[in-house]
């Protein structure tokens, strides 16, 4: 069996938001492996600590200042001082994530989740597809 599904994410302010559920929600009860992917070039995707929020908020300490929008440098600022820079931080953690599931159970560690990594300053909707191959469960 082959699932594909687009899903519309309402807009996020900047930073790392977990939208496992919005994700899950729309997964059929299959064994196999799901693959979601961000239609977007500023934002992206990682899979990592759900429960403690500090974390997310570490994240994007530590982005900001890895990839800082004040380095005189980029030349690609048409969008403003986080286009680039949101292009940068895009690449680095990756477009796609992907893992197993068992019966439309995602089948990671007890303290994972889905994150929503959102660069821009002024956000707005993404879209994301989520593809799930394997074996539908009764």
């Amino acid at each position: 069996m082959v699932f594909q599904k687009q899903i519309q994410l309402p807009s996020y302010p900047r930073g790392f938001h977990l939208i496992t559920h919005e994700v899950l929600k729309e997964l059929p009860k299959l064994t196999g492996l799901v693959q979601v992917f961000i239609q977007h070039t500023s934002a992206s995707l990682t899979i990592n600590e759900n429960a403690d929020p500090t974390v997310r908020n570490d994240f994007e300490m530590f982005f900001n200042q890895m990839v800082s929008e004040e380095n005189p440098n980029f030349l690609h600022t048409d969008e403003g001082p986080d286009d680039m820079t949101s292009h940068i931080k895009s690449s680095l953690l990756g477009s796609s994530v992907s893992f197993p599931v068992r019966r439309g159970v995602p089948q990671w560690g007890i303290w994972q989740g889905i994150y929503l990594c959102e660069h821009r300053n002024a956000a707005r909707s993404r879209s994301l597809i989520v593809t799930a191959i394997g074996d539908a469960q009764p």
